[in-house]
């Protein structure tokens, strides 16, 4: 089988926690690239939604009790509450608050969409992911979002690992340490799946 052509059927797009809290100007987990990836998620959105393909979104939330998450990301304990769904933020780029674990506005989930809640890094840990995948027929993916080598490479290992075809497109996800993001797809491109453009994808989805 060439699975390079299998990517192409029975895919989805899965947009990995493009979020308030890391998305917005002045976010608690800020990762400013994430909004120089706005139009190429949205573009990727558009198409796989007009061909009647999957859109899936993850979303990180905080524990509310403390965790080993809070020691490696301290903004997500009291006072600070980073993505704590229902914990409404003020950000400097917008008018009025938001809630801090919501999807962006821009790339706000459709009525019906999947939307996988996790309180880890990797979308498919003690998550319905995979058999929500499965339920809808899918065996390939399109992974965007942010952060890439955090919650982004987890979950397309993770994708791997499932026997989903696992293809990280890269202008559509982002990172605040480019040395450790480009080793990321470099290395996700020799071991695990495909790693290419949005302009190589969108024309065949």
């Amino acid at each position: 089988m060439d699975w390079g052509e299998a990517r192409f059927r029975n895919h989805a797009l899965l947009v990995v926690d493009m979020q308030n809290d890391f998305v917005r100007v002045g976010a608690p987990l800020e990762v400013p690239e994430a909004r120089a990836t706005i139009a190429a998620n949205r573009r990727l959105i558009d198409a796989f939604r007009a061909a009647g393909r999957p859109v899936v979104f993850t979303r990180f939330l905080a524990t509310p009790e403390p965790s080993l998450l809070w020691n490696w990301s301290p903004v997500c304990a009291p006072p600070v509450k980073c993505c704590w769904s229902g914990h409404m933020r003020h950000y400097p780029d917008i008018d009025g608050t938001r809630d801090c674990a919501a999807v962006i506005d821009e790339l706000a989930p459709a009525p019906g969409e999947l939307v996988i809640d996790k309180y880890g890094y990797g979308a498919f840990h003690g998550t319905r992911l995979a058999g929500g995948l499965r339920e809808r027929g899918i065996a390939s993916l399109f992974v965007t979002g942010t952060v890439t080598q955090i919650c982004v490479e987890e979950t397309a290992r993770e994708a791997f690992h499932e026997g989903f075809l696992t293809t990280i497109v890269s202008d559509a996800v982002s990172t605040y340490l480019p040395h450790l993001g480009a080793a990321t797809l470099e290395n996700f491109g020799r071991k695990f799946g495909w790693v290419e453009a949005s302009a190589a994808v969108l024309p065949r989805i």
